[in-house]
């Protein structure tokens, strides 16, 4: 009897060690991806890390607000397209670009930004391509953790969305 006591025991530790192995590997912030592909075949890929609020206030809080934001965690923002496009007005053509935002209390802007494969943030102003304003809303309910999408809204474009705590942020894309 005792040694079957013993061997469950032993059992039971291994168990709770491989869990506790399993969930010390899962980072704070895991990767995200959003894509959207064109009825062209061509596509779009931004690749992101993905914080979550864990009881912080983020706008305004953890997030400033007038001061250049990485778009999430970890390594920069990426911005991948095979296709020439139109993002709120400015033009950028097919390549790798990082992404940055500038959120504020009313008003947001994203900034599309040539350095590629640094950490989030280093960010270099002189790299900017563009900044573009950005639509500002409030979701109907909270999100824990941060979300970017790309919704198709036509063979040709559509919009990029920033969603997180109680706001949205977003941006209409087409190709050129």
């Amino acid at each position: 009897m005792r040694s079957r006591w013993y061997l469950l025991t032993l059992v039971a530790i291994a168990g709770l060690a491989v869990l506790m192995l399993a969930q010390q590997k899962q980072p704070l912030s895991p990767p995200g991806e959003a894509s959207v592909k064109f009825d062209d075949g061509k596509t779009i890929t931004i690749k992101y890390s993905r914080p979550s609020m864990r009881g912080r206030k983020i706008y305004g809080g953890l997030v400033p607000y007038g001061q250049v934001w990485r778009t999430g965690a970890n390594a920069a923002t990426s911005l991948t397209t095979d296709a020439n496009l139109d993002i709120a007005g400015a033009t950028v053509p097919a390549g790798s670009y990082t992404l940055y935002t500038l959120p504020g209390a009313s008003s947001w802007q994203l900034i599309i930004n040539k350095q590629t494969g640094q950490w989030g943030t280093e960010y270099n102003q002189g790299q900017d391509l563009a900044r573009v304003p950005m639509k500002v809303g409030q979701l109907p309910s909270g999100l824990e953790i941060f979300t970017i999408s790309l919704d198709k809204t036509g063979p040709r474009a559509a919009t990029l969305k920033l969603d997180w705590e109680n706001t949205t942020a977003s941006v209409n894309i087409t190709e050129k």
